[in-house]
């Protein structure tokens, strides 16, 4: 079962300096058929503009991936991490007993980025901060694993949860595959250009929740990036 979500369908937020669009219901958005997936429980396409952002706030018992799409966003938070993390590259934050961090986009251009939230396995982890660099050349035969709690992928960044999120650019009629098995689900967002899932079309910034499909395969019908996060439902 694939159920798509339009772009122009998702939650919308905008003030002077910020634009987003939410996946599944967020602060004043509200949407009972779109309360997350599993233990997904925010996808945000954020577009910020330059020399402004997220001021300090806090977090707590949430692992939070920022995925850059286009720009960079500079992190600093109250336990010494500070960093900048550019288009095509990953940070994630475990806010796990308390964390007060501030994201800025301190470019001369407009920085445009996903946020997902999970939740992790457990409460009271110890908050930490990284950022890895990704290659940026497209992807074939699988989604490679860029963020996990799965034993199965030791090599990518950890979270505190039974879930991974895959992502990659892709040329034109090229084709991933992904295993989803079973009890999983996956939500699926086309950051650019435009795909297919097993036949299914879906449209630039548009999403899919996935499920009932053990393999998904994904054809890209003009040069992409697709995001695809694999969560469990129970």
């Amino acid at each position: 079962m694939i159920d798509v979500r339009n772009f122009d369908e998702l939650g919308t937020f905008a003030n002077d300096w910020l634009d987003a669009h939410y996946h599944f219901s967020f602060a004043g958005y509200h949407d009972p058929r779109r309360m997350g997936l599993g233990p997904l429980r925010v996808w945000n396409d954020d577009t910020i503009q330059a020399q402004t952002g997220f001021d300090s706030h806090p977090h707590r018992d949430m692992e939070i991936i920022t995925y850059v799409r286009k720009g960079a966003i500079s992190h600093k938070d109250s336990i010494g991490n500070e960093g900048r993390t550019e288009a095509g590259d990953v940070q994630v934050m475990h806010a796990g007993t308390g964390i007060v961090h501030a994201e800025k986009n301190m470019e001369d251009e407009d920085t445009t980025l996903f946020q997902i939230w999970i939740t992790p396995d457990a409460e009271g982890y110890e908050p930490g901060w990284e950022a890895r660099q990704f290659p940026k050349d497209p992807v074939t035969g699988e989604l490679p694993a860029l963020v996990s709690g799965r034993d199965i992928h030791p090599d990518a960044m950890q979270i505190h949860q039974n879930a991974a999120i895959h992502g990659g650019r892709m040329e034109m009629d090229g084709e991933v595959s992904h295993n989803l098995g079973a009890g999983r689900a996956a939500y699926l967002v086309v950051s650019e250009g435009t795909i297919e899932v097993n036949g299914t079309f879906i449209d630039t910034r548009g999403g899919a929740v996935i499920k009932d499909d053990e393999t998904v395969v994904i054809k890209a019908l003009e040069p992409s990036e697709v995001v695809l996060v694999d969560v469990p439902l129970n």
